[in-house]
């Protein structure tokens, strides 16, 4: 039997008219509503044996309401239109007691937009053999590379979940997504001299999903060569990102170029709207009407529709990421990242990987980055790191137990994009190289 049959059918939409009626009723000037309801089904194979079938169904209500300049939100597990009336009276209660909000209110560009385009929901639901077969696919190619002694075990899993939104100011729309996903952690070595790495792949159909088997090959791959690592001396060198890890470099951007950091005044950047922070044609784009992409969306979380556009064009950052609140502060039009980024990625280059680091004498390479060392008011960066160094323009020994620093506006500057972008994760980077950072090792 399929998962999609053993779960309950999902609420009725219709159910936030209800809910906004009953906020009227209570004496809200404004209110919306939204419901979530989600279903998954994993399973987990170590050594061969299914250890873990995980299945799931959760949903959500929420409500908010206005009253003139005050706002509250109260939250529930259960859709049951004879507790509408109660879950209303409550919200309002606590909104007369909170302090005024001068930029609190609905999204004024709220308008529905359809989702049919974007492709974002696959009809099949997999069962648990299924998934543990894809599993099984992922650990056993792992474990086939010579030199991987352990696992922490392979996943696969899928989920399907569905979002509604509805305001009192006549906006109501809602959409679909699905996800396919796998992963495995290797281990290769013994003792204190084992070493772990990582890979996974999701997709919103499963005609997407990358090959299980090659993903656990990179696992056990990364894991091997990851054996004996050393500490290097403290340096000042080129470093280059490894895809995974240079992606985090976008989320550092889009962090200080929201619009609450921004109009709190928390941001390194909140004085450089228009400024040049990369070098010439560097791109960093924000896409999500991409079809099938892992975080397309057709609106925000107010209902406002996203569009692609450019955070960074030839350079230059040319925009805040707004929701409602931030515009108004801000005397700014909302761009509709109530939710956050679409599919955000940093455009490629025109060197291939190799090339970028051929004329690097010694450098290091970074696969995995630790901790949280940035500081969003200066822009300094300090994070853990582990990954090879790069002598001669190659790949040489593997190296861990040290920091890389610098500093974001330099970084920035000095970036260098390889052109090996994939879309694989919702926010992807290729390759980048980035002139002048700190390590410091033994």
């Amino acid at each position: 039997m399929s998962a999609a049959a053993r779960l309950s059918p999902l609420s009725d939409p219709d159910a936030l008219a209800a809910l906004l009626d009953a906020a009227r009723r209570a004496g809200a000037d404004a209110a919306s509503a939204g419901l979530g309801n989600s279903q998954s089904l994993s399973v987990q194979i170590r050594l061969g044996e299914i250890e873990q079938v995980e299945r799931s169904e959760s949903r959500s209500l929420g409500l908010r309401v206005y009253l003139g300049r005050r706002s509250a939100s109260v939250t529930a597990s259960a859709v049951d239109p004879a507790a509408f009336d109660a879950l209303a009276e409550r919200a309002v209660a606590m909104a007369r007691i909170v302090p005024e909000d001068p930029y609190g209110g609905l999204a004024e560009d709220a308008a529905l937009v359809d989702a049919a385009p974007l492709d974002l929901a696959y009809a099949a639901t997999p069962d648990a053999a299924a998934l543990a077969l894809r599993a099984r696919a992922a650990e056993d190619a792992a474990r086939a590379v010579p030199g991987v002694t352990n696992t922490e075990g392979a996943d696969a899993g899928w989920s399907r979940s569905e979002s509604f939104l509805a305001t009192s100011a006549g906006f109501a729309g809602g959409y679909a997504r699905t996800s396919h996903s796998v992963s495995i952690s290797a281990l290769a070595g013994s003792g204190t001299g084992m070493q772990r790495d990582y890979d996974f792949a999701s997709a919103v159909h499963l005609a997407d999903l990358e090959d299980p088997a090659a993903i656990g090959h990179s696992a056990g791959s990364r894991a091997v060569a990851r054996l004996d690592p050393r500490r290097p001396a403290t340096a000042r060198l080129p470093v280059v990102f490894h895809p995974r890890v240079a992606s985090s470099l976008l989320g550092h951007l889009t962090g200080a170029i929201s619009g609450a950091s921004v109009a709190r005044g928390t941001s390194f950047l909140k004085d450089r709207l228009g400024q040049k922070l990369f070098a010439a044609g560097i791109v960093v784009q924000d896409d999500p009407h991409r079809r099938r992409g892992l975080r397309s969306r057709p609106f925000d979380a107010e209902g406002v529709p996203t569009s692609a556009r450019a955070l960074i064009e030839d350079g230059v950052l040319t925009t805040w990421l707004l929701d409602a609140r931030s515009a108004r502060q801000l005397g700014l039009r909302n761009t509709g990242h109530a939710s956050g980024t679409g599919n955000l990625f940093l455009a490629p280059g025109k060197l291939e990987p190799e090339a970028l680091m051929a004329d690097i004498a010694e450098g290091l390479y970074v696969t995995e980055l630790m901790g949280m060392g940035v500081n969003g008011l200066t822009g300094d960066y300090s994070r853990g790191a582990a990954g090879f160094m790069i002598r001669g323009g190659a790949l040489a020994e593997p190296v861990a137990e040290i920091t890389i620093a610098g500093n974001l506006l330099e970084m920035f500057a000095r970036l260098t994009p390889a052109s090996d972008l994939r879309f694989r994760r919702g926010t992807d980077a290729p390759t980048v190289r980035i002139e002048g950072m700190t390590m410091a090792g033994g």
